[in-house]
């Protein structure tokens, strides 16, 4: 009799000690997606920054100093729930206003060009990046949320279901081959 209380005390205890175990890596998983989805805002805020700087310039001519700002303006200003679409228009515009090696090269030309080019093309370049290490970070948390155990035990508590940031971040051709 007590040979058995024994032994469901240890099964207990080496279940217990698993799920606080579980609990502490999906709570990890969270706050990795956290501070992912933090990283991710940061550079599109910076992007829709430098692309305003850059329609604002003067260096561009004016009907692709308007779409950019439009864009930029939008993304910036878009709730949450439509900030995958703005974000996404705002690289569908990078691509029609850089689709020619011209308007590169016309944007360097301007003074201050140099610079603002360098920093168009770091600020598209990072977005990719960001995005993938979001939905990576979601990817996990949502492969261990989907586990019996964690949804039995509501090991979750009440976090919401991770969502990836799904939008369209192809960079324009002549700006991502920049160094």
């Amino acid at each position: 009799m007590i040979e058995t209380l024994v032994w469901t005390a240890l099964v207990l205890a080496v279940a217990g000690v698993y799920l606080s175990w579980t609990a502490g890596r999906l709570d990890r998983l969270h706050t990795r997606m956290d501070a992912a989805r933090a990283a991710l805002d940061a550079q599109l805020v910076r992007r829709a920054s430098v692309v305003l700087e850059v329609a604002t310039s003067g260096a561009l001519d004016p009907a692709s100093s308007i779409v950019l700002y439009e864009a930029a303006h939008a993304a910036r200003q878009a709730d949450e729930e439509h900030r995958e679409v703005a974000e996404s228009e705002l690289s569908q515009a990078l691509r029609a206003v850089f689709a020619d090696a011209a308007q590169v090269e016309e944007l360097k030309a301007a003074p201050g060009g140099e610079a603002a080019a360098e920093d168009l093309a770091a600020a598209v370049r990072r977005v990719p990046m960001a995005r993938r290490f979001h939905n990576d970070a979601v990817r996990a948390a949502r492969a261990l949320r989907r586990h019996r155990k964690v949804r039995w035990f509501r090991l979750a508590g009440h976090a919401p279901f991770p969502l990836a940031f799904e939008m369209d971040d192809e960079p324009p051709a002549d700006l991502a081959d920049r160094p």
